[in-house]
């Protein structure tokens, strides 16, 4: 039944129902990897590399709904990955679903990619918890673009998160307040075979699965081996 209304609020929205017809947890990690080489592949307009070597971990959203600031249910899922234990690599991703928040999107059919670097372990720490509220748990500001991060503010200096987003074609810093990341234990089963935590995943050294290879190698290619202090 919820199910089916969410496919009718959408359809009056005149939206395709993200609800309705959500995608693999597979798809979605290729959706992630795309997403991530599209918005790397323009270094003038890309997340600056120093920030990414920086980084304890990263989330990718790939096509958020705006819709759901209407039917005021879940809008985005995508993935988590830190740097494993000694700092070399990156681990096997975690599930995320992100709720709720104002992301300064207007209400409509259009879809937002939404990238995030938790840039501290502070950040880390809650990121892995069950669920956290940017803004209340862990300070985010809007992250720099461009080859370098010079242009950095000391508010976004201090963060514990820098975010983005990319919105027809647009890729900027975006302010992300209050918007809440909850683990998806259902998706961890359908990649891993079994429920497993986030941390779990992150902090245990799991195997990647298969669909993971491109978005790890990615990121591998556009950050030093090693996180730098």
């Amino acid at each position: 039944m919820k199910r089916m209304m969410a496919t009718a609020i959408a359809a009056s929205l005149g939206i395709t129902p993200l609800l309705a017809a959500d995608d693999e947890p597979a798809t979605r990690l290729n959706d992630a990897a795309v997403v991530f080489s599209e918005v790397m592949a323009t270094p003038d307009k890309a997340i600056p590399r120093e920030l990414l070597e920086k980084a304890h971990c990263i989330v990718i959203v790939p096509d958020l709904k705006t819709a759901a600031f209407v039917v005021g249910a879940k809008y985005g899922k995508g993935y988590l990955s830190c740097r494993n234990t000694g700092r070399s690599g990156w681990s096997a991703p975690g599930t995320v679903r992100i709720e709720g928040g104002s992301v300064g999107f207007q209400i409509g059919g259009s879809s937002t990619d939404l990238i995030l670097l938790v840039m501290s372990e502070r950040g880390a720490d809650k990121l892995l918890s069950s669920k956290f509220t940017l803004g209340a748990e862990g300070s985010v500001a809007a992250g720099p673009v461009g080859r370098t991060a010079t242009a950095q503010t000391d508010l976004q200096m201090r963060a514990d998160i820098l975010s983005w987003s990319r919105s027809q074609g647009l890729f900027a810093g975006v302010a992300l307040e209050g918007a809440t990341l909850r683990q998806d234990l259902d998706d961890n089963v359908t990649l891993y075979g079994k429920r497993l935590e986030n941390r779990e995943i992150v902090t245990n050294g799991v195997r990647p699965p298969a669909a993971a290879a491109k978005l790890l190698a990615l990121l591998n290619r556009y950050s030093a081996k090693e996180r730098t202090s």
